[in-house]
């Protein structure tokens, strides 16, 4: 990369500072910004997941009905909030996530807020509002206070139709971009996981009335699936700015001198 340097003599000596092209000390590209909230936020379950099917399984697939051989697969809610070390871990891993996925909401706010102004602040501070909801249900559990739990996750996912919506719609107005072909084809794939994550919800609210009401035996390994999906889907989705995203640069850039 092509650079220059500037000479600083403001406090009473000379020093040689080195910048980029763009005027920055130093500077990455946008693209780490989605890279790192996906593996912080994978990492997050499936090491609560390996760890509790390693040292808990048949405690976690245990519920107020069956246990195993009835039900085999651990819900999301048991695998990260019921027991040590598993939803430590977790909850250090979640905790990563958290600066990527505000600078995410801020990067999606500049992109989009030249073309669709209005539009852009709803989704900045939707996205705001349900990151806060996800922390209510990942750091109190529904071993902690099962109300709480189930509210802040029902409203997590409420807040997931408007977020959705309003980034499928925003997502290739960036004027950053070069490639026009590639946003649309970025859209059509954000259509299609919406899709599946909303396509999850039915069956899986099917198999809890199953599991609570009918007190049907393997009932909660299924819907446990469908829960696991909706992750997996709300993962991918954020995952997907990357090709946004690398239209972008975080820089540092130096401050001028005091003028005395």
């Amino acid at each position: 990369m092509l650079g220059t340097s500037r000479h600083d003599s403001s406090n009473g000596f000379s020093r040689e500072i080195h910048l980029t092209a763009g005027g920055a000390l130093n500077k990455v590209t946008g693209w780490w910004i989605p890279f790192l909230h996906t593996v912080c936020a994978a990492a997050a379950f499936l090491s609560a997941l390996v760890i509790g099917w390693k040292l808990h399984y048949h405690k976690i697939v245990q519920n107020e009905h069956y246990g195993y051989p009835d039900e085999w697969f651990p819900s999301v809610s048991a695998t990260i909030g019921d027991r040590y070390p598993g939803r430590n871990v977790f909850q250090i891993l979640i905790a990563l996530t958290c600066p990527p996925r505000l600078f995410l909401h801020l990067f999606w706010y500049i992109l989009t807020v030249r073309a669709a102004p209005k539009r852009a602040k709803a989704l900045f501070w939707v996205g705001f509002v349900r990151t806060c909801t996800c922390g209510g249900w990942v750091y109190v559990t529904s071993g902690d206070d099962h109300d709480i739990h189930d509210i802040m996750m029902i409203s997590y996912m409420i807040l997931t139709i408007p977020y959705m919506t309003l980034l499928i719609q925003l997502c290739d107005k960036s004027p950053f971009t070069h490639n026009v072909k590639a946003l649309l084809a970025n859209k059509s794939r954000r259509k299609w996981v919406a899709f599946a994550f909303f396509g999850s919800i039915p069956p899986m609210i099917y198999f809890f009335i199953n599991h609570k009401v009918h007190k049907i035996a393997g009932a909660y390994t299924t819907y446990a699936f469908f829960e696991w999906a909706l992750i997996i889907f709300d993962v991918m989705f954020d995952s997907l700015a990357m090709e946004e995203f690398k239209a972008l640069d975080l820089g540092i850039l130096p401050g001028k001198p005091d003028e005395r």
